[in-house]
């Protein structure tokens, strides 16, 4: 059947509807590679402006870095293109295990093996090592993504609040009679910024033989003394049975995922998990660049440690002059606006100013919890973030978020 006119007339009434809320979402075009600083293009055909990026998961500053590119060259020349299959049937050459390798000795675990992205990795794995006779108990905060894999699994599906670790208790001692428990959570929640408390999970875990279930993307590479994320960070390297991260983020910067962790979960993930199943391989320049990316990342911690100072003066600056943050110690540090609306007049106003950051609203955050979010990289130097804190402030006025009761601006938003 074709596509009518009272399909075409639906569809356009809904995303009338989005624009009329004022929370349509536009892409904005990147004329340079990815970096501190970008060449945009917003809206499609005004004049391209370079900006301060202040919302990129290029956390290391790696995405562009020259010998990462050169790996990525030569993986090309001697690799190919692509692999135009999957893994089990022509799809794996000898760098897809070497780098397998190289992250399992990065995190500490017994095995690993790529997906090709993160969220095929959260897609495939409980499917894959669960059934309807266990079940799944995640943090109300996981990432889409773990909460699509979950609906794909047919074991039972639980919540805790957000790290509430007494609720959590609570329904381990509810599921006492499942065969497997699992224990969900992200090790740093994306839009929030905060980490999860892993050491008291893996403890609860211990004393109710339950699995603990980790996704690390925003942490993997400089998160923890040596940058092996929330479990380093938490001190329980080498504790928690299942990892999922990525590579698009502080590892490159491209695409690529892993689900890494105890030897027999992972081979489940081989034999069973469709998306790696049914999925070409991560691509040949993909592998060498990641597989260059390790070797600067585990020569110095230069990185990671020029990150964290960003990270910290970022939000010591925001806070100073008043702007209502989430709190946490990662690169992630959201500015909190409420209104969906007024995010995206905010994001706005800062792209004129030539700070580019995004507003965030329902459905990617809870309705009411409409917020910037802002991340820093290695490759922000302190007279950038001295840039943007002045947009910031500048817009902030303009919105009477700055130098008026926040409460009752939020009121009168809502």
């Amino acid at each position: 059947m074709s596509f009518s006119d009272e399909s075409r007339l639906h569809y356009q009434t809904v995303i009338d509807g989005i624009k009329a809320e004022g929370v349509f979402k536009q892409e904005r075009y990147i004329h340079a590679p990815q970096s501190s600083e970008i060449e945009v293009e917003f809206p499609a055909g005004s004049p391209i402006r370079r900006c301060i990026n202040m919302c990129s998961n290029n956390y290391l500053g790696l995405s562009s870095h020259p010998e990462v590119l050169a790996a990525a060259r030569k993986g090309l020349e001697e690799r190919g293109y692509g692999m135009s299959s999957v893994r089990f049937i022509c799809g794996t050459q000898d760098i897809h295990r070497e780098l397998e390798n190289r992250l399992t000795t990065f995190l500490g675990t017994e095995d690993t093996v790529l997906f090709p992205s993160c969220m095929d990795a959260n897609a495939g794995f409980f499917e894959a090592c669960l059934t309807e006779q266990d079940v799944m108990i995640a943090d109300r905060l996981v990432h889409a993504s773990i909460v699509d894999g979950m609906r794909l699994c047919k074991a039972v599906r639980d919540t805790f609040k957000h790290s509430d670790m007494d609720h959590l208790e609570q329904k381990l001692q509810e599921h006492h009679d499942k065969h497997f428990r699992m224990i969900i959570t992200d090790g740093v929640f994306s839009m929030d910024g905060d980490t999860a408390k892993l050491a008291e999970i893996v403890s609860l875990a211990e004393r109710y033989n339950a699995m603990v279930f980790v996704d690390d993307s925003h942490a993997t590479g400089f998160i923890g003394k040596t940058g092996r994320g929330t479990q380093e960070h938490a001190g329980v390297l080498g504790k928690i049975d299942v990892i999922t991260t990525t590579l698009g983020k502080a590892l490159g910067g491209a695409s690529g995922g892993c689900v890494s962790g105890r030897r027999e979960l992972v081979e489940m993930c081989r034999q069973r998990a469709r998306p790696y199943l049914f999925s070409n391989s991560v691509a040949p320049v993909i592998v060498a660049g990641a597989l260059k990316v390790l070797d600067l990342i585990s020569g110095t911690t230069e990185r990671r440690d020029k990150l964290e100072w960003n990270a910290r003066y970022w939000r010591g600056l925001l806070q100073n002059a008043g702007f209502d943050l989430r709190q946490g110690d990662t690169p992630i540090v959201p500015v909190m606006l409420y209104d969906a609306k007024l995010a995206q007049e905010f994001a706005r106003d800062l792209f004129a100013e030539g700070v580019y950051a995004i507003g965030f609203f329902f459905p990617v955050v809870a309705k009411g919890q409409a917020r910037i979010r802002t991340q820093l990289s290695a490759a922000h130097e302190k007279h950038q973030l001295d840039f943007a804190l002045e947009a910031f402030v500048k817009i902030g006025k303009k919105h009477r978020i700055l130098g008026v009761d926040k409460g009752e601006f939020v009121t009168q938003s809502a």
